[in-house]
C-alpha cells in the first residue's frame, strides 16, 4: 500500500519516520522537481516481485512485458 509521497529532500531531512512506515509495510514514493524517481518499499514486496517475474519467466507461458506492466499496475495501484 502506498502510504506516502516525498520529496528527495523530505527524504532525506525525515528518513526514519520515512523508515518506519516502510517497516510497517507502506510504501514511500520518492520524488524530485515533480518526478517519481523510486520507490522505498518492503522487502517482501520487493521480494514478490522478482520470485513472480521469475517463475512467469522459467514456465515460459506469457509475454514479458504485458505481464511485467499488469503486475505493476496491481501492485503499486496505478490507474490509467
Amino acid at each position: 500500500m502506498i502510504g506516502a509521497t516525498a520529496t528527495a529532500t523530505e527524504m532525506q531531512n525525515n528518513f526514519g519516520k520515512y523508515l518506519n512506515m516502510v517497516i510497517n509495510g507502506d510504501e514511500v514514493i520518492v520524488t524530485k522537481n515533480g518526478k517519481e524517481i523510486g520507490r522505498f518499499i518492503p522487502k517482501d514486496t520487493a521480494v514478490s516481485y522478482l520470485t513472480d517475474s521469475l517463475t512467469g519467466i522459467l514456465k515460459g507461458n506469457y509475454d514479458l512485458e504485458q505481464e511485467k506492466d499488469a503486475k505493476l499496475r496491481e501492485k503499486y495501484e496505478i490507474v490509467d
